[in-house]
């Protein structure tokens, strides 16, 4: 597949990992390899020899340490007591990730007890009054096969000095927490807190975010379930539009602040016209404008289809704007729908112009965060999941499960919430996303259009959204 854009790899940094104490119990474990912490794998591949994928040992400035069983571990299996959260929005792959972690630590290692916290960080807040569940192999038995998660899940920040309180009360050792940057951000919190008070529990993170926006790992789970639903609805909103007279198929998938679904659904469908992505600035009006564009597209073909990502063409609020800004309870600013603009400008544009056309407008967003996940994405979820138990138990803490270079990694949670993996618009993919589509690389009046452009075709200034 294609690779997909992250951080600069030029950058220098420390991805030392939390260590909560010296590793003094021999695991029981019978494996073929055990890992040492002096395994890593290259951050940035311009220093290695051309075997990208191979390990190395060397300083937490060469790159990630390798995740995998330690031969040595920190807790005593029998006594140990950990919890689950899973926090933020749905995503295929949760409830794989719940059942791996659990079966790991009960069969690989003896635990046998392992909390369920419902709604996410609430779950840990006796005020919101949600009871913790147990979770073992036979409550966690078929979860896998279905979408969502068992353990529910909530939005928002909460008192991380409540949350170690009723770690300690519980006397739960290790907490896993499964989500996205909101999640990581909570997670850094509850470390500070544990460090404050000089506990040894650990916190252990597995990043879910369905549109693959964290930075430092090459693939989270729950995207390509996405983009393989996303692109049977691409190619529903082709029936669509191709079964009338000028018709328009617009679609709106996920997508806050990277347009990796987007341009991956487009790929894998082959059926999109235009791809709109936050990366990639767009303007309505004007000779090289989207509206124009597509008029072209039905004078030449007499059907469109239009892929928009959700977080594409915000800039194109900021003439309606009040001056106020707002957030969601994960503290993500609210998004202006752009589906909605879209559609409503696409309409009235073409009555303007006397072009008779049928619009068709999809949002098939919960469909697909709620779906199972795929055959592929299960097999990865399941075994983040083993590699955050393993690092659970050799008392890893502050980090995450990551996947870079072909090897599952520990990387530092704090590393997560520093930057936001971005779809690159001099890469391989979007390259492949302008081929596919026959879209000009910008639809920015600044920038020349396409030879041969039509210039007598007006745009229409910004409409109100």
């Amino acid at each position: 597949m294609l690779a997909l854009a992250t951080t600069d790899p030029k950058e220098n940094r420390d991805f030392s990992i939390g260590q909560l104490g010296a590793r003094r119990i021999s695991s029981s474990r019978e494996v073929r390899r055990w890992v040492s912490d002096d395994h890593r794998t290259l951050h940035n591949t311009e220093f290695s020899s051309g075997h990208e994928s191979d390990a190395v040992s060397g300083s937490p400035q060469c790159g990630f340490e390798l995740a995998g069983p330690r031969e040595q571990i920190y807790f005593d299996p029998i006594n140990t007591r950990c919890g689950i959260v899973t926090c933020g929005g749905l995503c295929p792959g949760l409830n794989d990730v719940i059942r791996a972690i659990v079966l790991q630590l009960h069969h690989g290692y003896g635990v046998r007890t392992v909390y369920g916290f419902k709604y996410g960080f609430e779950g840990l807040i006796p005020r919101y009054g949600h009871e913790a569940v147990m979770l073992g192999p036979e409550s966690v038995s078929h979860i896998h096969q279905q979408g969502g998660s068992i353990l529910c899940s909530s939005r928002g920040p909460q008192s991380s000095e409540e949350i170690v309180d009723a770690l300690e009360r519980l006397n739960v050792q290790v907490l896993f927490c499964i989500g996205g940057d909101g999640t990581f951000r909570g997670a850094l919190d509850i470390c500070k807190e544990v460090k404050n008070r000089n506990l040894k529990i650990g916190i252990i993170a597995v990043p879910k975010t369905i549109d693959n926006d964290v930075p430092f790992t090459k693939r989270t789970f729950g995207f390509e379930t996405a983009y393989t639903v996303a692109a049977g609805a691409i190619r529903g909103a082709h029936v669509e539009a191709t079964g009338a007279f000028n018709g328009i198929g617009l679609l709106k998938l996920m997508g806050r602040h990277a347009g990796f679904i987007a341009a991956c659904a487009a790929l894998a469908s082959r059926d999109a016209n235009f791809v709109l992505v936050p990366e990639a600035p767009f303007e309505m009006a004007g000779a090289n404008g989207l509206l124009a564009h597509l008029l072209r597209r039905l004078k030449s073909r007499q059907h469109a289809v239009i892929v928009v990502a959700e977080g594409a063409g915000q800039e194109l609020f900021d003439c309606d704007s009040d001056g106020t800004s707002s957030t969601d309870p994960s503290g993500n600013a609210r998004l202006s729908d752009i589906g909605i603009l879209l559609k409503d400008q696409i309409s009235r544009y073409l009555r303007l112009m006397d072009i008779p056309s049928t619009l068709k407008y999809i949002d098939p967003s919960y469909l697909i965060r709620s779906a199972p996940a795929t055959a592929s994405d299960s097999l990865f979820a399941g075994i983040l999941g083993q590699m955050a138990a393993h690092a659970a138990m050799a008392g890893k803490t502050a980090m995450f499960v990551g996947y870079w270079n072909d090897q599952f990694t520990h990387v530092p949670i704090e590393a997560a919430v520093s930057a936001t993996k971005r779809l690159d618009c001099e890469g391989d993919l979007w390259q492949s996303v302008l081929e596919s589509t026959g879209q000009p690389r910008s639809m920015l009046n600044s920038t020349p259009g396409p030879e041969g452009l039509d210039d007598a075709i007006p745009g229409v200034p910004c409409l109100t959204a």
